[in-house]
């Protein structure tokens, strides 16, 4: 056991007398140490009630003869940091929680991990420190929020965004704005559609290193807190078998992962965070084998931001289970991949719900017959742009389009709700990637603007920073290399034609290739907005959107 470095022999006695000044006996030092790697906070609604979650997770490990400790790593509301400064620490703050607990479990020989999580960085955090790692280890998350009611609509916090737009164009009264932030996130849990969180906490489900239900099972119901304690007993039949993350998140089970991803139309960021996960394993995987997924799997899911459902609404029709097992009809997975329930994904998927035919929609009648996340490439995007193409209007899926141009997040917004940007328009957005921003901000402020003013369907917005899972609309983002790694989206100009072909899957900048390098050789580059502090360090090492934004 990795623990017998911090408890067993004479020259451990040391070790043994700090763990019994916390109460714990003789007896329970020959057992298992499991870490119980929690992310509570009280700033987080995804996060507030996690305490319960491990309670129960604690519970299990003591049951199936382990011993728990639980500690603690840090998290970020992206809703709360979004469209200000804060917003640059988010994705950081991924690599943060993975070096804290190597640090931690390095440093006290755990002999497993269950990682209690939910929201959008810290499940790709924990799963990037599992990788790294190589424990046994399991994720338990917190489960999505319910959605919320507003005049007999249901609706989430992306409504919310969008309502801003809608005020400032008049169409809803600042009263009304608040009867409707009032309504629209009823209590605990990761927002309501198929946002970030809940998309990564779908991904650990399809990549085998979650029980079933992880990703769907709601916040407040019974089932989550049994889930919790399954987590917990199922750990210690990891340590016993000796199965660790490398037998578990496979090539294949990541294929299996982006397969789901493009089947329930998750958000852009997991195509940043999967490649980060899969890094720490030494599996490599480049975006063109992204569009070779999409093309082969149907979306059959259209899920809030993209359509009328939630994920609760998905869960009550048997969840990402159902969903694998509709896709396996069209030999679409690997069903042979090892999951930490013990069983192949096969042996799970013979007893999976029958999808409903709706919510998840059968193979041979899908929502749209393509997966929906694309890979755009061309002289804008040498190394690739992501877009929610399941999200975006058929009017906004070719087009051609006036480049306006901004240098941060700020001065786009300030142009949108000022009502400077026209139809025909596409925003650029630059200097806001890894390196640029740093921290590459979501902005769903623009996006949500842009939808809540009747423009998404004949605006688009292009950047080399991010986007949050609620956008909808023609939003392309993630452009590498990076406006501050000398990428082609530095020399754009005002009133440049941008061609988007998202069918394609292409970007371009209408210019030739002799405008192209005069107006490089008069590039220079805008000093670094941040020159101090974690952010500075940050992105000195951190790589392009293209690489998932991992440190090098």
């Amino acid at each position: 056991m990795e623990s017998n470095r911090v408890k067993k022999g004479p020259e451990r006695a040391a070790s043994r007398s700090l763990f019994y000044a916390m109460g714990y006996l003789p007896e329970e030092l020959n057992k298992p140490l499991v870490g119980v790697v929690n992310s509570y906070n009280e700033i987080i609604p995804g996060h507030i009630h996690l305490n319960q979650i491990a309670s129960q997770v604690k519970a299990g490990v003591y049951a199936a003869g382990g011993v728990p400790f639980e500690f603690n790593t840090i998290g970020i509301c992206d809703g709360i940091a979004m469209g200000h400064y804060g917003m640059k620490y988010s994705l950081a703050s991924r690599e943060l929680i993975a070096d804290s607990v190597e640090s931690m479990v390095i440093a006290h020989g755990f002999d497993a991990l269950v990682f209690v999580t939910n929201c959008d960085k810290i499940v790709p955090g924990m799963l990037m420190a599992s990788a790294r790692l190589n424990l046994p280890s399991i994720v338990i998350s917190g489960g999505p929020m319910l959605a919320g009611e507003y005049k007999g609509k249901s609706v989430d916090l992306s409504n919310v965004f969008e309502a801003v737009g809608a005020v400032k164009k008049g169409n809803m009264s600042e009263e009304e704005l608040q009867e409707f932030e009032l309504s629209a996130c009823p209590g605990c849990g990761s927002c309501a559609g198929m946002f970030t969180a809940n998309s990564m906490n779908c991904m650990t489900e399809a990549l085998g290193i979650a029980l079933p239900g992880n990703g769907t099972v709601p916040a407040v119901h019974a089932e989550r807190m049994r889930l919790a304690k399954k987590s917990g007993m199922k750990i210690m039949e990891l340590v016993e078998k000796g199965i660790t993350p490398d037998k578990i998140m496979t090539k294949e089970a990541f294929r299996n992962a982006l397969t789901v991803d493009m089947a329930i139309g998750c958000s852009t960021n997991t195509i940043l965070h999967l490649p980060a996960v899969a890094n720490e394993l030494g599996i490599k995987w480049d975006l063109d084998e992204v569009n070779e997924i999409s093309k082969s799997t149907p979306q059959l899911c259209l899920l809030s931001p993209a359509g009328p459902s939630y994920v609760e609404d998905l869960n009550r029709v048997g969840g990402i289970q159902a969903v694998m097992k509709e896709l396996a009809k069209n030999n679409l997975l690997d069903l042979n991949v090892s999951t930490v329930s013990g069983n192949n994904l096969k042996s799970l998927l013979e007893i999976a719900p029958q999808a409903d035919g709706e919510i998840i929609r059968h193979v041979s009648n899908p929502q749209k017959p393509e997966g929906g996340i694309a890979i755009l490439f061309g002289n804008l995007a040498p190394e690739g742009a992501v877009v929610k193409q399941g999200a975006v209007a058929e009017e906004m899926m070719e087009v051609e389009l006036k480049a306006r141009v901004f240098n941060s997040e700020e001065e786009a917004s300030e142009a949108i709700l000022g009502d400077k940007i026209n139809p025909g328009e596409a925003v650029v957005i630059r200097y806001e990637g890894p390196k640029g921003g740093p921290g590459m901000r979501e902005m769903l402020s623009p996006t949500s603007s842009l939808a809540g003013m009747g423009l998404d369907k004949e605006v688009a917005l292009i950047t080399d920073g991010r986007f949050s899972g609620a956008t909808r609309g023609a939003s392309i983002g993630h452009v590498s290399p990076e406006a501050m790694e000398k990428g082609p989206l530095a020399i754009v100009q005002e009133g440049d034609i941008v061609e988007i072909d998202i069918p394609g899957k292409r970007l371009n900048v209408r210019l030739e290739e002799k405008e192209i390098k005069e107006r490089f050789g008069k590039l220079s580059l805008p000093e670094p907005k941040i020159k101090s502090g974690y952010l500075a360090r940050y992105a000195k090492i951190v790589s392009s959107a293209g690489k998932g934004a991992i440190m090098e």
